[in-house]
Formats: structure tokens, C-alpha cells, sequence
């Protein structure tokens, strides 16, 4: 199987095999970093650059991590401090990088397509310039449903990682799924691995629209409950997100604590799934308000610390298989 895809921006059009290809490759990523040495040569003179307009914690570090894992040189951006203050464009500003000789950009941005916009830019210019969509508005963040992809698949089969696994699997999404972009991109991963998909909130929160995101789908493969009950009854996994407060204009819950008490990922509320359920969260997380706390830290249930851990793997797979299209 050979690697095309020149920009990673979305993950609406990704086949099985793209799917497989990064998982083979984070995989042996992974056995990388348990090394001693954990760090290999195959971006050498290659510059990544993180252009970053947003705040972010996991996955610029991660980012970050994994191209100096790949001996990869890094340039990172910093809107505050940067010329965009004194006017610059965002289009001025990479080219700006590109001038310096990058090679890969990473770009997270408060609204949709502003990845898409810097990749057609580069392609316009004949750059060979990847771009890779570090999370867009309400739109997608695909390194972050393919870690999440990566780590459900590796829970079920840790010696050989593959999407085929998930088949059939009933896998809960509950939360803010309005304002996620995480949410959309597991919704296309997971539906093409063929598993079923139940999507639960307060209505504010998961509107119905959602049910017609994905066309040509096996019956019942993505449901959307506005009570959690319906949505963990048998459930091989449950993904919870982050309330993101930030994004909501209006008054779309009452409160907190009534958030929790309805929707909140607790002991109880589990017994509700399959007794070997494992427990997703993107982060950051607000304790005691999308999941308990102990439940958070507990490993029999909680797949949240491998989620960050398999991150840099999937994210070194990711960077790996679009720069080596320009070596």
C-alpha cells in the first residue's frame, strides 16, 4: 500500500486503506518511542512549522514532540507576538515560513478553512508545502480522531492495530457535539471502520442535522439520542467531550451540575455498557463535569492517558507519511 496524500486536512474522504496504512505506521512509531534512544532520522532537514492561533496544550506539544522525535527542525508561531498585530495576513504570514524553507505546516485556527485555505495557497504557488489541519472552527481536527482511532483499535488488538477490529462495536459519543470538531472527525473515521455510532447530548447540543453528516451508511450505524441511556446500553466504548463554553453564545444549558447529573460519564452510568467498556476523553477535561474524577483516573476503565501517549505516535505516522512525499 503506497502513501498519495499530499495535506492532511480532513478525514471526510479517507479510505480504509489510509486508515490501515497510519495505523501500521504509528504502530511501529510507538515501539519507537519505548526505546531508549527515541528518535530517528527520517525528517532530518526537514522544518515544520506550527502555526498556531488558538491556545492549545496537547496538541501543539504534541506536534512539537513528535517532529523532533523525527529529527525534524521546528519553528513555532506566536500570534501575539507576531506581525500579524501589525497588520500581516494570515496567507503574508505563511509565506513568510515558506520563505524560511518550511517544508510542513501545521495550522490550528478559531474558524473553519483556514487550513484549507493555506494548503490551496501553497499548491496555487507550487510549494510542495504539506499542510496538516491541527483542528479548524467547528469543522475537523484529524490527528485527534486518529489518535482516538488509533487507541481504540490498539485497547482491542495492541500487537496489530487495524480499523476492521472496530466493525460492528457500539461506540457512545456524548457531549458538546455542536461545537466539536473532534466529534466530526470520529464520526467519519469510526462509521467507515463500520461501527455503530450513537451519538447523545441535551438537544442544544447534538442537533438533528447531524444525523444526515454521513450519507450511504449501513442502518443504524449513526443514532442520535438526546436522553444517555439509549446511547451506553451495550456500549464497547464511550467518548466523552469537553463542554466548550467558550464557543457557546447563548444559554444552551442551565447548568453545570445539572449537565453532570443528566450527561456526566460516572461508575452508574458504566454499568450500563458492556463490563469491559473503556472510557475516551480529547481533553482538557472539566472534572466532575463530562466524567468524574476517580473514573478519570482510574485504568480499568480510563483510556485518557493513552490517548495523550498514542498522540505523539500517530502524530510522528502523520508527519512521516506526507514529508517523505517531498524527499
Amino acid at each position: 500500500m503506497n502513501w498519495t496524500r499530499h495535506h492532511i486536512l480532513g478525514l471526510a474522504d479517507w479510505t480504509t486503506e489510509e486508515y490501515d496504512i497510519l495505523m501500521q505506521t504509528a504502530s511501529s512509531f510507538r515501539e519507537v518511542l519505548s526505546r531508549r534512544t527515541k528518535k530517528v532520522p527520517a525528517l532530518q532537514g526537514q522544518v515544520v512549522t506550527n502555526m498556531f492561533f488558538e491556545p492549545s496544550t496537547r496538541t501543539r506539544s504534541s506536534f512539537e514532540l513528535a517532529a523532533k522525535r523525527l529529527s525534524a527542525d521546528i519553528l513555532n508561531f506566536s500570534p501575539g507576538s507576531s506581525s500579524l498585530t501589525k497588520g500581516e495576513t494570515i496567507l503574508d504570514t505563511a509565506k513568510t515560513y515558506l520563505a524560511m524553507g518550511t517544508d510542513i505546516i501545521v495550522v490550528r485556527h478559531k474558524q473553519a478553512g483556514v487550513p484549507q485555505m493555506i494548503a490551496a495557497e501553497m499548491d496555487f504557488l507550487k510549494t510542495g508545502v504539506c499542510v496538516l489541519n491541527g483542528g479548524d472552527g467547528q469543522h475537523e481536527h484529524p490527528s485527534q480522531g486518529l489518535l482516538d482511532l488509533f487507541t481504540l483499535c490498539s485497547s482491542l488488538d495492541p500487537d496489530n492495530p487495524r480499523i476492521e477490529l472496530l466493525k460492528g462495536k457500539k461506540i457512545a459519543i456524548v457531549g458538546d457535539i455542536l461545537h466539536s470538531r473532534v466529534a466530526r472527525s470520529n464520526i467519519w473515521s469510526l462509521t467507515k471502520a463500520g461501527a455503530q455510532v450513537y451519538l447523545a447530548g441535551p438537544p442544544t447540543l447534538v442537533p438533528q442535522f447531524f444525523l444526515h453528516m454521513v450519507t450511504e451508511l449501513e442502518n443504524d450505524q449513526l443514532c442520535l439520542n438526546w436522553d444517555i441511556e439509549p446511547a451506553l446500553i451495550e456500549a464497547d466504548f464511550v467518548i466523552t467531550l469537553r463542554l466548550q463554553q467558550e464557543r457557546m453564545t447563548d444559554h444552551l444549558l442551565p447548568s453545570l451540575r445539572e449537565y453532570h447529573q443528566c450527561y456526566g460519564i460516572t461508575r452508574d452510568r458504566l454499568k450500563l455498557c458492556k463490563s469491559q467498556v473503556k472510557v475516551l476523553h480529547p481533553g482538557p477535561v472539566n472534572r466532575g463535569v463530562e466524567i468524574s474524577s476517580d473514573l478519570m483516573e482510574d485504568q480499568e476503565f480510563s483510556l485518557i492517558q493513552q490517548q495523550v501517549t498514542n498522540g505523539i505516535a500517530v502524530r510522528m505516522a502523520l508527519l512521516y507519511l506526507i514529508g517523505t512525499l517531498n524527499s
